[in-house]
């Protein structure tokens, strides 16, 4: 959420040496916290199925938000993001005119990210470096001598991410309950899709309580069906332009991959459960994602920047270095594939692709923009993975026995012939006279 203020920001000029970055990182973390409450509270992706598709149920129940959500009155104040004042409420001078109303108070609704946005920008590592900068900058000095912006930008960190959240708060999910909040993410990641965070800085937890009370209901087959889906797309995509001869993209097929990961990730929804740790853990990973995506001020100082060509991966690796952090290799895979993968997952949750008619879209790339999504989320995730989604070979049952040539070339243990028994000998040695 904290990109998408950065983009609602940039159309607005800002002062010298500053991008709109510096902006949002300027925000009271008061006021930053409040916005958040406001977001929530419009509804995102829920409020547009309302509007779109209304048999949906998208995050597990109706309710799932009116429910959690700050009351209206004195509780419910208005953050003043967004809102020109004289003397404020944004610290950075703006230009005349700036009278804009609350966000998410006039237009569509804000929409916030997939959970598999926060899992994926997690394991690249920004958390942990991240992390160490700002306990280095609070303790220290180590680093680089910062300016003043960089200090808010410390400030803010804290206070949002490293400490108890206010009271009432949608991202208020620490508590005696779960005190952890690195094991709480985790619990989230498992639960969803069955997956741990790849990278060693963040596998520093022994035992993997993050498992221990998840049940045994976790969508662990999930990564073995989405490598599915990625690789009869692609074989839709390869064979979408074929006039003549056998055509093998089965669209039936894309269609039940497609329902039955929507149906694993509602699951794991049902009563709201994990809507309020989605929206929180996506609001603060893209809050360290922003933090290396420009040569904001945070970059500048610890000398990292990476030119208006440069991206967050780039900016990443030579702040790792600083700290003596490696990010994962496929940082900058990781980055791309968690923008693209989101609303792929959203659109899956709501049954977009759940019938045969709809398969097309995910591959005709000479008509659908999904499909050219599709394509480019196939090529980021067979280089971040490894996985070979675009071999056809792979389709092969893993594990099953190889089939037996007719005439092998040693025969089998049983049917080897042995020497023939003697005959007997009446209790006598073999070769003694009787």
């Amino acid at each position: 959420m904290f990109r998408t203020l950065a983009q609602l920001l940039n159309p607005l000029p800002q002062p010298a040496g500053l991008t709109h970055a510096d902006t949002v990182f300027a925000f009271h973390p008061e006021q930053s916290s409040r916005w958040l409450d406001e977001i929530w509270r419009s509804g995102g992706i829920a409020s547009w199925a309302n509007v779109l598709l209304p048999q949906a149920v998208p995050l597990g129940d109706p309710s799932a938000i009116t429910r959690t959500q700050l009351p209206p009155g004195p509780l419910m104040t208005a953050s003043g993001v967004n809102v020109a004042a004289p003397g404020g409420p944004l610290p950075l001078p703006l230009p005349p005119g700036y009278n804009l109303p609350p966000l998410g108070t006039v237009g569509p609704p804000l929409l916030w990210q997939h959970l598999m946005y926060a899992y994926l920008v997690e394991s690249t590592g920004v958390f942990e470096i991240l992390a160490e900068v700002a306990r280095r900058y609070a303790v220290g000095e180590t680093l680089p001598t910062p300016r003043l912006d960089t200090v808010v930008w410390l400030r803010a960190t804290e206070e949002l991410f490293f400490r108890d959240p206010p009271l009432f708060r949608v991202g208020g999910l620490t508590s005696q309950l779960r005190p952890d909040a690195r094991v709480n993410r985790r619990n989230a990641y498992w639960r969803m899709f069955g997956l741990d965070l790849p990278h060693a800085a963040g596998a520093r937890i022994e035992g993997q309580p993050w498992k221990r009370d998840a049940g045994t209901t976790s969508n662990t087959r999930f990564l073995e069906l989405w490598n599915e889906l990625l690789r009869q797309v692609w074989l839709g995509i390869e064979n979408v332009t074929n006039s003549s001869g056998p055509k093998p993209t089965d669209d039936s097929y894309i269609a039940y991959l497609a329902q039955t990961i929507g149906e694993m990730l509602r699951l794991r929804r049902r009563g709201g459960m994990l809507s309020r740790e989605e929206f929180s853990y996506v609001c603060m990973l893209s809050w360290f994602h922003l933090t290396v995506e420009f040569d904001n001020s945070v970059v500048l100082d610890l000398h990292a920047t990476a030119g208006a060509g440069g991206n967050a991966a780039d900016r990443l690796a030579a702040i790792g270095e600083r700290v003596g952090i490696a990010p994962s290799r496929q940082a900058r895979e990781l980055f791309e594939l968690a923008d693209l993968v989101s609303p792929l997952l959203w659109a899956l949750e709501l049954r977009i692709f759940d019938p045969p008619l709809a398969a097309p879209l995910l591959y005709n790339v000479n008509v659908s923009l999904a499909a050219r999504l599709m394509n480019r989320i196939i090529d980021l995730w067979q280089s971040a993975t490894g996985e070979r989604v675009k071999d056809l070979a792979v389709t092969m049952r893993r594990g099953a026995a190889p089939a037996r040539s007719a005439q092998p070339v040693t025969l089998p243990r049983e049917f080897v012939p042995t020497a023939p028994r003697p005959s007997s000998t009446n209790g006598k040695p073999v070769g003694t006279r009787s």
